[in-house]
């Protein structure tokens, strides 16, 4: 056996929703059992030493298994080395190796237990009081917080105040939506943004690119997690927030809300697979479905009709907490569900809808928000409804959602690397940050729907992902029937390859599919492919720049080319 990890988890897991330390741990299938059992019986016995109630829970998956011991939250990383004893205990008896004993560990624990309590003196009391006054509750090392965006007040960690003395009056939560998915997820959020934007207020954002309240960007970098919702429910101008959570953020640390009005669930794809215990479609969705468990009583749950896994999952759950999104008109599920009185966003005839109390609500043609092509970007259309859904989910009303629809720009800056389009003397670029086959396939759909003399594609992947995968993404971009093919290095994204690795695959499948040797080139990196692109195209060609390693830098520069002027045929700027 093999312990991968050992953590604090002090939000929803996919375990259970007491805050706790989790250890996962690989093991051969036919030693699971003995491992949990000795486990079980090693953590019992420390946990009543430590006078904490005995609540243990595990999660087999491929390749072992997830330990959990609930913890008392100013005790959490105290916690990780109670629950590495027992696994060490359990170990010992698995496999006949010494161990430190319960007499010689305790006094150890116990010490760092008191440390640990002395730095969050009087956190328990304030989460009890949080949770009597039906608000929310936010900590970290440094900083407290209880309530939400213009109605939250924060402490330091280190120096809580007694609890008869925080002015709880004025305490409360706000509206907070949700949003995950294995797609769409950034694009989502910043749609329901510009409807509360719409609304007349102060929304508030958390993504993979940045935090954001109203038009002032925090911060950059990947905030799909707990430290970009605390961020972004900590700032006392936010009126309702929208929070990215992505998978990784949810499996290692937990979902740190636990109001929600709204939960959007965009899609379930592979992608990922492998990593914290989820290594197939069943996992996946399990962890998305944490975010269900967030919503407060009346909560909606959004979801994709058009996606099975979301519909298989479903059938166990309560319809009337349930809104449907589907691009088919009449699916049959949200018919029924429409039927029986249930809310729905919908494409018809080439418009978005929303249906709610057996009436229908029709908000913008396609062909009225450039960032649809049309219609021909399906992946928006879904976008797009969820985000209709999630709108009115959080108490909009129809105006500020319609308003919000028409004021989304999928540009460089309020959706970088979501479907940016650039001009250049009549060549169309369009910009994308699509990295697993379920994005690549909707690129592809929209790419086929477009008009173009000739179509070039980027193409290049991680090299963390398998050969299988690398090579399905490669069958997928040529159903785009591109006339060229840049393959491009990734040298940031090498993650344990040699360089020239993927490339190598890359380039193969091509061979292997027939693709002609002489339509294909290879760029040393994402700029170099991009140059290489723009050189090669001509008006009336249409150009998927996949973008991930060098994206910011490739944006900034195809700006300045486009305020240059740029046209086919001329040198093109440095």
């Amino acid at each position: 056996m093999e312990v991968r990890d050992s953590r604090r988890v002090p939000g929803l897991s996919v375990i259970w929703d007491a805050p706790s330390a989790v250890l996962d741990v690989a093991i051969e299938a036919g030693l699971v059992g003995p491992l949990v059992q000795a486990w079980e019986a090693a953590a019992r016995t420390v946990l009543r030493a430590l006078e904490w109630p005995e609540d243990l829970a595990s999660r087999r998956h491929l390749g072992g298994v997830s330990l959990a011991l609930a913890a008392p939250l100013d005790s959490l990383l105290s916690a990780t080395d109670v629950n590495e004893w027992a696994c060490e205990q359990a170990r010992a008896s698995l496999e006949s190796v010494p161990a430190r004993s319960l007499a010689q560990a305790l006094p150890e624990l116990r010490r760092r237990i008191a440390r640990e309590k002395r730095r969050h003196k009087g956190l328990v009391r304030v989460a009890d009081a949080a949770a009597e006054h039906g608000v929310s509750l936010f900590t970290d090392d440094d900083c407290t917080s209880v309530g939400m965006g213009r109605h939250s007040l924060s402490f330091a960690t280190a120096a809580l105040p007694a609890v008869r003395s925080i002015d709880w009056p004025p305490v409360r939560d706000i509206p907070v939506a949700l949003v995950t998915g294995t797609n769409g997820k950034s694009t989502s959020v910043r749609m329901v943004g510009a409807m509360i934007a719409a609304a007349g207020l102060t929304p508030g954002m958390s993504t993979t690119d940045w935090v954001r309240v109203g038009a002032d960007t925090l911060d950059h970098g990947d905030y799909a997690g707990s430290s970009g919702a605390r961020m972004v429910l900590r700032d006392q101008r936010v009126d309702a927030a929208v929070l990215e959570c992505a998978r990784g953020g949810i499996s290692r640390r937990g979902l740190s809300v636990r109001r929600a009005r709204a939960a959007l669930i965009t899609n379930v794809a592979a992608d990922h697979l492998g990593e914290w215990g989820v290594h197939d479609l069943e996992a996946l969705t399990d962890v998305k479905f944490v975010v269900a468990r967030a919503l407060v009583p009346g909560g909606a749950l959004v979801l994709n009709a058009d996606d099975a896994m979301l519909v298989k999952r479903a059938a166990s759950l309560r319809p009337e907490n349930l809104v449907w999104f589907t691009r088919e008109a009449d699916h049959p599920l949200v018919r029924e569900h429409f039927a029986r009185g249930g809310a729905a966003a919908v494409l018809d005839q080439g418009a978005l809808w929303y249906l709610a109390s057996r009436e229908r609500r029709r908000l913008a043609s396609v062909d009225e928000l450039p960032f649809l092509f049309g219609g021909a970007a399906l992946h928006n259309v879904s976008n797009s409804l969820g985000a209709i859904a999630t709108g009115f989910a959080l108490g909009l009303d129809e105006q500020a959602v319609r308003r919000g629809l028409g004021s989304f720009s999928s540009d460089t800056e309020d959706n970088p690397g979501r479907l940016n389009e650039f001009e250049f003397g009549g060549v169309r670029a369009l910009c994308d940050f699509a990295h697993n086959p379920h994005g690549m396939s909707a690129l592809v759909a929209m790419i086929r729907a477009l008009e173009a003399k000739r179509r070039l594609v980027i193409l290049g992947q991680a090299g963390d992902r398998d050969d299988a995968s690398i090579r399905e993404l490669v069958r997928l971009t040529l159903e785009a029937r591109p006339e060229r093919i840049v393959i491009k290095e990734m040298p940031e994204h090498l993650r344990g390859r040699a360089p020239g690795a993927v490339v190598g695959v890359i380039a193969d499948e091509l061979e292997r599919l027939g693709y002609p040797k002489s339509c294909v080139e290879i760029a040393d990196n994402e700029m170099d492919a991009v140059r290489r692109s723009l050189l090669w195209a001509r008006p009336g060609d249409v150009l998927l720049l996949l973008l991930h390693a060098q994206r910011n830098q490739v944006l900034q520069w195809l700006e300045r080319v486009k305020q240059a002027g740029w046209k086919p045929g001329l040198p093109l700027p440095d």
